[in-house]
């Protein structure tokens, strides 16, 4: 509380110790003493049988060039990654559509960037500006790897071994560069 009287102030969202990742927790012994959940990577042919919730149909939609986004491979993609290391179940589907379709649209952008080039022609002036798609692109970067790092915090707060390898939010870069081709 504050000198007069009003409540204001006080703790902020985010703020404050962050979680420890459950193999930090087995390192140290646990020493909060409270049970840990753990799930170990096994190989994926032994896992049982679950099925992946449809995408979205706006996620596979025709956008107004004729394409679609690839969105649905996205979201199919890193299902599958989650699903692999028994962690699927833990994240919302909203969350994993969010995902795609942010990493969809930044990819949609930088096409645009690659065929229209950095600069555009100011509607009422004429003169060159800074392409409104290098601004959106960055954005949607921004999006979506803020959404990754909330999937993934999952994903190392409920794994008993720290995982290192490949990832679907790594490849981002390399569905960018084929998409560009036309692959």
């Amino acid at each position: 509380m504050a000198k007069d009287g009003t409540n204001r102030g006080g703790a902020r969202i985010g703020s404050g110790q962050k979680k420890k990742p459950l193999a930090d927790k087995i390192l140290e012994g646990n020493p909060g003493r409270r049970p840990l959940t753990v799930i170990e990577f096994k190989d994926t042919a032994d896992l049982e049988g679950q099925t992946m919730p449809p995408p979205r149909e706006y996620l596979g939609a025709k956008q107004k060039s004729g394409k679609t986004t690839l969105a649905v491979e996205i979201y199919e993609k890193t299902w599958q990654w989650l699903y692999e290391r028994r962690c699927a179940h833990l994240i919302p589907a909203q969350l994993l559509e969010q995902y795609a379709m942010s990493v969809s649209r930044w990819i949609q952008c930088e096409e645009c960037v690659t065929e229209f080039g950095f600069l555009a022609k100011h509607p009422t002036t004429g003169n060159a500006i800074p392409s409104p798609y290098v601004a959106m692109s960055q954005s949607f970067m921004k999006q979506a790897n803020g959404l990754w790092f909330q999937i993934y915090q999952v994903v190392k707060e409920n794994n008993a071994a720290d995982y290192k390898g490949a990832t679907p939010h790594d490849d981002a870069m390399e569905r960018l560069l084929t998409a560009r081709r036309g692959g």
